[in-house]
C-alpha cells in the first residue's frame, strides 16, 4: 500500500485543500494577506516515485512589516517534525506491533527504519499519543474504543468497512492536530467530522 501512487496523491490533494483555506483565511495575527514561505522538506521512507511537491511542506508568512507572521498549516503528508512521511509512521508502528527480527529487518529494508526508531514510534503511540486531545476525541467517537497497547493496529482494524488507502487517510486526518504548533484559523478546520 505505501507503493501506491494514489495514496501519496491524495494526501497532497487534502494537504493542498487544508493549504489553500488557511491562506484565505489570512493571518491570524493582524488578517493581512498570508504568502507562500515553503519549509524544504526530505522525507524518509518514501518510495522512489514521489515528485517534487513532496519536497516542501506548505506555510506561509503575513505580507505586513510589523507582523511578518508565520502559519503552517496541518499536514497528512507530514507528522509534525518527524523525518519519515505520516503514513509511513502509522504503518511502519502498525506493523511492528509484536516485532519480530525478521520484522524488524523487512521495515528496515522497505522504510530504512532503523529498530531504535520504531521503538521511539512505538514509545510516542502509547505515552504522547494516549495523553493527547486527538486520542481523547478518537476514544469518544469509536466503540470499542482501539485498545492502547495495540495502536496504531487497533486504530486500523476499528475501521473495518474501509479499504486500506482510506483506513491511513482517515487517521491521518485524525492526527492533523498533531502535525503543526502554528495557532489560528487553520485550527478552525480540524476534526470537522
Amino acid at each position: 500500500m505505501l507503493a501506491d501512487p494514489r495514496l501519496y496523491d491524495a494526501l497532497f490533494r487534502f494537504d493542498d485543500d487544508l493549504a489553500t483555506d488557511v491562506r484565505e483565511g489570512g493571518c491570524v495575527g493582524c488578517g493581512g494577506r498570508l504568502h507562500r514561505a515553503n519549509y524544504p522538506r526530505k522525507p524518509r521512507g518514501s518510495p522512489a516515485a514521489l515528485g517534487p511537491e513532496y519536497d516542501r511542506r506548505f506555510s506561509f508568512c503575513c505580507d505586513r512589516d510589523a507582523c511578518r507572521k508565520r502559519t503552517t498549516p496541518p499536514s497528512v503528508r507530514f507528522l509534525g517534525r518527524h523525518v519519515y512521511l505520516a503514513a509511513v509512521v502509522v504503518l511502519a508502528s502498525a506493523m511492528r506491533h509484536g516485532i519480530t527480527a525478521v520484522r524488524a529487518a523487512k521495515l528496515t529494508a522497505w522504510f530504512g527504519v532503523s529498530r531504535r526508531t520504531l521503538g521511539r514510534w512505538r514509545r510516542w503511540w502509547l505515552q504522547t499519543f494516549v495523553a493527547s486531545e486527538v486520542w481523547k476525541r478518537v476514544c469518544g467517537r469509536l466503540i470499542p474504543a482501539p485498545a492502547l497497547e495495540t495502536l496504531p493496529t487497533s486504530w486500523l482494524d476499528a475501521m473495518g468497512a474501509m479499504n486500506e488507502v482510506e483506513r491511513v487517510q482517515w487517521i491521518l486526518a485524525w492526527l492533523l492536530p498533531l502535525s503543526t504548533t502554528s495557532p489560528g484559523k487553520g485550527s478552525r478546520i480540524l476534526m470537522g467530522f
